[in-house]
C-alpha cells in the first residue's frame, strides 16, 4: 500500500523523467534532476519503499504481438459483494488477454481492457466471462485508437 508521501521539486523531477523513460541509469537521471547520483538513488529507492514508484515495465504495441484487436468490456456482477470481488479480480488478471482491469462507480462493477488475436478469441473471452456465475451483464465496446498522454504530476 503506498505511503502518503511528501513530495518536493526533486521527487517531482525524478518521477517525472522516470516515467519519460524508465531505462535511465541512476548517473544521467542525476544529471538530469540536478542532484548527486548518491542522492539520486536514495530519493528512488525511498520512493520504490513507499510504493510511489510501483515498476518498470516496457510498452509493447499489442499488434506487434499478435493482439491488435482491442476492446473494453464493461462488466455488471450479479451482486456487488466483498466475497465475489478478489476471486473474480484473480481470475481476469490471470487471461492473456487482459491489459487492464478497473473496479469502477456506476452502473457496471468493472472496466476489463483486453487485447485478442481478432474476434473469434474475442468472442470466446466473452462468452467465458458471461459462463461465470458471479458475472450479470457483459457489453463489449471496440477500441478503435488509443493515445498514452504525458507522467502523471503529483497533486500540489
Amino acid at each position: 500500500m503506498t505511503q502518503n508521501v511528501i513530495l518536493d521539486s526533486v521527487d517531482r523531477a525524478l518521477l517525472t523523467e522516470l516515467q519519460n523513460d524508465g531505462r535511465l541509469s541512476n548517473k544521467t537521471l542525476a544529471q538530469r534532476i540536478g542532484v548527486a547520483p548518491s542522492t539520486c538513488l536514495a530519493r528512488t529507492q525511498r520512493l520504490q519503499n513507499a510504493g510511489v514508484i510501483r515498476g518498470y515495465h516496457a510498452e509493447i504495441d499489442p499488434g506487434a504481438v499478435g493482439r491488435g484487436l482491442q476492446a473494453m468490456l464493461m462488466v455488471r456482477l450479479t451482486t456487488h459483494s466483498r466475497p465475489l470481488l478478489g476471486p473474480f479480480v484473480e481470475w481476469v488478471r490471470q487471461l492473456p488477454q487482459t491489459r487492464a482491469v478497473h473496479h469502477v462507480s456506476g452502473p457496471d462493477d468493472f472496466l476489463v481492457h483486453v487485447a485478442c488475436a481478432g474476434t473469434d478469441e474475442l468472442q470466446r473471452l466473452v462468452l467465458d466471462f458471461t459462463a461465470r456465475g458471479e458475472v450479470g451483464r457483459v457489453q463489449t465496446d471496440l477500441v478503435f485508437s488509443s493515445w498514452t498522454c504525458g507522467p502523471v504530476t503529483p497533486a500540489g
